[in-house]
């Protein structure tokens, strides 16, 4: 079950000129129930209703660290706040990601890189062959990649004006990766046995996670995404995150999600 408390700030550190990281100490009954890709509700200052959701980045025996980029005026009273300040957080919320194949690929994109690493870490943890395929917008908006190195076989970055060494989207290193996999069909003399095909973990802005679910569907790998929605509750009670779903119906990205399989999902919504 999700706990509300009072959490004290253990460390705030600015990654860069947009993003903002902070360790919160929560305790061990919080930490305890926290998987990768769930997400933290936090209460931004006395006058501002409704909480922001906020990806957990990664997770120790007693601390969350979260990781945002100011987008509102929530976001930005929260990047103002210091170590030993006190937040109310309500957490661990929504279902996360299966990190339970061999071979992994995950995915980020921008934002969506921070939750990214808590992926990685886990899957690595429990003896997965992890690799990263991580965009930004350029070579200022980069963070976190040497703590993806650590835990990943092998990492990719690319970015829309190529500051960061090359130039394009993360799904052109999708692409590079999947099609240099062998195949899965076990009758190429090449291959000794049934290779492993990898499995796709991503999390972005919508536009990146359709093409990610689009060359996953034409390799016919497993993809996972984390959506991202505006939330009022982040409990399920409210209508403001639904989204459509593939079959008709509409799910809640706070409670059902924020991870689907990617087949799950209207992407023409």
């Amino acid at each position: 079950m999700p706990v509300q408390k009072i959490c004290t700030i253990a460390e705030a550190v600015r990654l860069n000129e947009f993003a903002y990281a902070l360790t919160l100490d929560v305790g061990e009954e919080m930490a305890a129930q926290t998987s990768c890709g769930q997400f933290v509700h936090i209460k931004c200052g006395e006058s501002r209703l409704l909480r922001r959701p906020i990806s957990i980045c990664d997770w120790g025996k007693s601390t969350l660290r979260v990781v945002f980029e100011v987008r509102g005026e929530g976001t930005r009273w929260l990047s103002q706040r210091k170590t030993g300040d006190a937040l109310d957080v309500l957490g661990p919320l929504g279902h996360g990601f299966d990190v339970s194949a061999k071979k992994l690929l995950v995915v980020g994109g921008g934002i969506g890189v921070p939750p990214m690493l808590g992926a990685a870490k886990a899957a690595a943890a429990l003896g997965a062959e992890v690799h990263a395929a991580l965009g930004f917008r350029d070579q200022g908006h980069r963070m976190l990649t040497e703590a993806f190195a650590e835990c990943c076989r092998s990492m990719s970055v690319i970015s829309d004006d190529g500051s960061t060494g090359r130039k394009g989207f993360v799904t052109q290193l999708m692409e590079e990766f999947l099609t240099a996999q062998p195949c899965v069909s076990g009758d190429c003399a090449s291959c000794s046995g049934k290779p492993v095909p990898p499995v796709v973990l991503a999390c972005g802005p919508k536009a990146m996670l359709k093409a990610v679910a689009g060359v996953c569907a034409a390799h016919g790998v497993d993809c996972q995404v984390s959506l991202e929605e505006r939330m009022g509750c982040g409990v399920g009670a409210c209508l403001v995150c639904a989204c459509d779903m593939a079959d008709g119906h509409r799910k809640h990205v706070c409670k059902d999600g924020p991870v689907f399989n990617a087949k799950e999902v209207d992407w023409n919504d």
